[in-house]
């Protein structure tokens, strides 16, 4: 089979070829339909700090999928030959104090597809039956792959009840475009969103943003100021800081409301200093930090709020063929675009 891997220690990867994959006695492997670059994808062709410490190649990269299963292990009994399925990119152990207590989202020996072991970004695919999720035949490739991020987007938005709340998204990078997407179908208010592009502020106001503030025109003071003026003085019911961004996270916590929630998604390079008093405890918050999804529950509030009508169309702003790969990741690291599919 074709796919891309990162072939030796450095920046870019290899579309080649490659060993078709065979299922163990509890795996599937997925023929890929579409299959869409993360920001994690992003840390490994650029062959970063973080990359260097964890990837050890060759290794097919890529995590988000979805596709149909053309071959199955011998004691595979959830799955059976052309279904169409997307998959849970974390492979977690089962047994450790978090899986054995309803928390495998956070397990403490997960693997990650793509990272751990060869991923996505190939013709073919084996998985574990287990991380295998059905999805509706009538959700079109192009979406259905981004059912796993786009769970990230509705574990940070949906922490707490938003029904009638105004909630602040500070960073509209696709998961932020995509808990803007996820607010407004479960019933928000009004929502603001910030970000230093145009271009992605763009994407946000078709997805039906309410307020739109532009980082790079505006100061964090204006900013602060122009959504107590929305919010009647108030602050947002609940922040949802999406990009990691220092001057973004404390905007997340100075908007908030007394007694209201922020929730923490986006990832800073480095260390971050916060007034505690005044930013979080004096204001009597709750703070949620966000990795992953739940496993499995938001994947059902997920297929639920597809039928409620989720549109995440106009975040989907680029698909390409497997071997135009380069001119994705490029696309993403300028930031004029939204989610980037490939399609084997």
């Amino acid at each position: 089979m074709q796919a891309l891997v990162k072939t030796v220690a450095g920046p870019g990867l290899t579309l080649t070829d490659w060993a078709d994959p065979t299922p163990g006695p509890h795996d599937a492997v997925v023929k890929v339909a579409a299959t869409s670059l993360c920001g994690t994808d992003v840390h490994i062709y650029r062959w970063d700090e973080w990359a260097q410490q964890r990837i050890h190649p060759p290794r097919v990269i890529g995590h988000e999928l979805c596709g149909h299963v053309v071959e199955i292990g011998r004691e595979v009994s959830r799955v059976k030959v052309g279904d169409y399925v997307a998959a849970e990119s974390h492979l977690t152990c089962g047994q450790c104090f978090q899986c054995r207590t309803g928390q495998a989202h956070v397990c403490k020996n997960y693997k990650i597809l793509g990272v751990d072991r060869d991923g996505s970004y190939a013709q073919y695919v084996v998985l574990p039956e287990a991380v295998l999720w059905h999805t509706d035949s009538t959700i079109a490739p192009e979406l259905a792959c981004l059912q796993e991020p786009l769970g990230n987007a509705v574990d940070a938005a949906l922490a707490e009840d938003l029904t009638g709340h105004t909630v602040l998204i500070t960073g509209c990078g696709p998961t932020g475009l995509f808990a803007a997407a996820v607010a407004r179908t479960a019933g928000a208010a009004t929502i603001i969103a910030s970000d230093a592009s145009d271009y992605r502020l763009g994407l946000a106001k078709q997805l039906g943003v309410d307020h739109l503030l532009n980082a790079t025109t505006e100061s964090p003071e204006q900013m602060a100021a122009a959504i107590l003026d929305m919010t009647a003085g108030e602050g947002v019911d609940a922040a949802l800081e999406m990009s990691g961004n220092p001057a973004a996270l404390h905007l997340a916590f100075r908007a908030v409301k007394n007694g209201g929630r922020v929730t923490l998604f986006g990832i800073p390079t480095g260390p971050v200093c916060f007034d505690l008093p005044n930013e979080m405890i004096f204001k009597g918050i709750r703070v949620y930090g966000i990795t992953g999804r739940r496993l499995f529950s938001t994947w059902y509030r997920l297929a639920g709020l597809f039928k409620a009508g989720l549109d995440i169309k106009p975040v989907i702003t680029h698909t390409f063929p497997l071997r135009d790969f380069a001119t994705g990741f490029d696309l993403i690291q300028s930031g004029r675009c939204g989610k980037v599919v490939l399609r084997p």
